[in-house]
This record gives structure tokens, sequence and C-alpha cells, in this order.
């Protein structure tokens, strides 16, 4: 109905291409087997038409007069290192074929993202640092975001000031959710307000002109300062973040490190009172799980040019895989006693929270690419009364 969403190619064939936040619709990556074990490959795509073309003026969806300049052919060619040619030379030797997703070619190209190389590394170290500058601008606005009525709604504005002045915009929807709202995993209606003594769950990441994309969580108290029982719940979710952190590294199971994190939610809640068993009858793989009631999701996902990267891979690449030097994923655990949920005493009701960090797994070990955004409660407190000052 006259109105055009925002096109983002398939991860695949940015992967696989290099051509990211630029590339233009319709375009073809087309892999030819040579017989041996390598290819002929060549991109397809639409030449630009000029003033001399109907499509200029006429076309409101590609034509240039509506949309601007599109990339021409030898400029494509010479930026990606890549064979190009006309998307009409496909379209006319491929005639009616229909481009079907084959689920081994989806497995296959999602699981050469497991590993990253040096370049989106880099990129996804560009992220966080956008990022961060992203929750810095929020904490500074947070007088101006509080006096908003919908004060949710702001701060999704503001993060996205952020990341489209310096990246391609936010990588998946962000999710401001104050008070009660924190304790819904996806909430991304942002329409509620941001009242002090509540605290306020933003889960937020850059996408980068390359399309890498950070994955960043932070639970900040409103009015500066956790009350008790929200410190507790706060460092409690922390000291599960640091466990999963602790037993990260090359040669590791991936899920082990869901295991750690959920070990200590498993023991902390029953400490509570909060569960109807022990914990290590809770962590029981076939009669236990009573501490997931407040904790549903993973703790990790692979993280990349998609939030959620690599998700067709194997689950024996993947849940069941080892880690290995360059690979990257989050730690995210999380608390959220829903606000009318009666298994909790009064004061837990309405508490959600989780940190999320993104993870490089390196030759030796592990590294927090978000470690220069505070975490812990005291460290979050001075960062609220620096930038507020």
């Amino acid at each position: 109905n006259d109105t055009d969403y925002p096109f983002r190619a398939h991860s695949a064939f940015s992967h696989l291409t290099g051509w990211a936040s630029d590339s233009v619709p319709d375009s073809v990556l087309v892999f030819e087997p040579t017989g041996e074990s390598g290819h002929d490959v060549t991109l397809h795509l639409r030449e630009r038409a000029d003033r001399t073309t109907a499509e200029f003026y006429g076309d409101a969806t590609i034509g240039e007069f509506w949309i601007g300049p599109r990339p021409a052919l030898r400029g494509v060619a010479s930026d990606l290192a890549l064979t190009t040619a006309h998307i009409d030379a496909f379209e006319a030797r491929d005639g009616d074929l229909v481009l079907d997703e084959d689920d081994e070619l989806t497995r296959f190209v999602s699981e050469l993202r497991l590993v990253k190389d040096a370049y989106e590394i880099a990129q996804l170290r560009l992220a966080v640092e956008v990022t961060a500058r992203g929750f810095d601008d929020i904490i500074a606005d947070l007088p101006r975001i509080i006096a908003t009525p919908r004060g949710e709604r702001a701060v999704e504005g503001i993060f996205h000031h952020r990341a489209r002045i310096e990246g391609n915009g936010e990588g998946y929807d962000t999710i401001a959710a104050s008070g009660p709202h924190a304790c819904y995993l996806h909430w991304t209606r942002n329409d509620g307000a941001v009242v002090p003594g509540d605290l306020i769950l933003i889960d937020a990441g850059v996408e980068v002109d390359s399309l890498y994309t950070a994955d960043i969580t932070r639970t900040l108290p409103v009015s500066g300062t956790f009350s008790d029982v929200q410190r507790k719940v706060y460092e409690t979710v922390r000291e599960a973040a640091d466990a999963a952190f602790a037993v990260a590294r090359p040669g590791v199971k991936f899920r082990a490190v869901h295991e750690a994190a959920m070990a200590v939610i498993a023991q902390r809640t029953a400490e509570w009172g909060l569960l109807p068993v022990t914990a290590q009858e809770a962590l029981d793989a076939d009669a236990g799980g009573q501490h997931r009631r407040y904790m549903v999701h993973g703790t990790s996902h692979h993280l990349g040019i998609d939030v959620h990267d690599c998700a067709q891979a194997r689950r024996e690449m993947y849940y069941d895989g080892v880690l290995e030097p360059g690979m990257v994923f989050t730690i995210e655990p999380g608390l959220y006693f829903q606000i009318d949920d009666l298994t909790v005493p009064e004061e837990y009701r309405g508490i959600g929270v989780r940190i999320e960090d993104d993870i490089l797994v390196t030759a030796d070990g592990v590294e927090n690419l978000a470690a220069g955004i505070p975490r812990t409660a005291d460290e979050v407190e001075a960062w609220i009364a620096r930038l507020r000052a």
C-alpha cells in the first residue's frame, strides 16, 4: 500500500559475498561446480538504469528517481572481487526456476559461521562499542525518560538514535521493560512508564554496517540505587553469569555454559524457599526443573551476523558442540518473578533481572567483549550517578 519496508539480505548471502547494508534486493549468488572441488562464482544483480529508461522515472520500487542511485555491476565487482552479471542473464538461463529453501544448504551455510575470523570479531567488537555508547545515552537521559508518560518508548528512541548515527540500526527490536514488564522475556511494546523505585531491563544491540550485531542486556535501578531485594536478585543473576563464564573455554561443551548458570539459579531459589524441592532435586534431568519457572530460557546462543547466529546448525554442532577459538556467544541468565506469581513472596513480585554479555572464545580461554559496560550492582549504581551528575 505504497509503503516500503527495510530490505535486509539473507545472512548467508551477506556472509559469502561481503555485501552487507548496501546490498540491493533481487540479487542472486550462484556457485557453478567446476567438476573438481571448486566453483565458478557469479553475483547476479540488477544493473543501473539511466534517465533514458522508463524504469528510472516510472518504477517507485527500484527506479533511481525514487530511491536514489543503485550500485553498478562494475563497481560491485571491484568492491567485492566477484564476477558480476545482470540479473536478467540469470532469469533467462533458468527460466521459471523456483528458488526454494534447501534444508541441507541452510544448515551448511549456518554452520560456516560458527567460528568467526579476525574481520568478523573486529566487527563484533565495534558493535559492542557502539552499543555501550547507546546505554550511556539512555542513562544520561533518565530524567527526561522518567518524565515521559511512555518512558519505555523514550528509551527505545534514544538507543535507536545511536544505532542509526553509528551503525546500520538495531540488530533486533529493543526491549525496554520497566517494572513488571521486565518479567516478560520479549517485551517490545515499550509503551509503559519508567518509574523511580522500579528496575528497567534493557536488551539492545547495535547492528553495524557489516550487519554484525551486539546483544547486550543491563538491568538498571531507575532511581539510581537498588533496594535490598532488587540487589539480592540482581547479584544472584550476576553470580550465575560469572559461573557460566568461569566454565567456558576451548574444548568445553556449549551446553555446559547453561548448566553452570542454572546450578546457581537452582541453588539460590532453593535457599530463598521458592522451590518445593532441594536444588539438587531441581537439577535432576528427569524429575527436576522446578527452578525453571523463574528462568525458562537458555543461557547462551551464538552471535554474529544474526543475533541468534547459526541457528540452523545441527544440534551436534551447536548445543552439543564443543567450544572453539573464534566462536562468539552470549551469556544471559535471568530471574523473572511475575507480578501475579503467588509462588513467591510479595516482595519479589514484579522484579525481572537479566544480565547479558557477548563472549569470544580465545586460544586459551574466553574474553567478555562487553566487560567495559558496568555489570556489578555497585558498578551500575556508580555508572548512573556519574552520567546523571
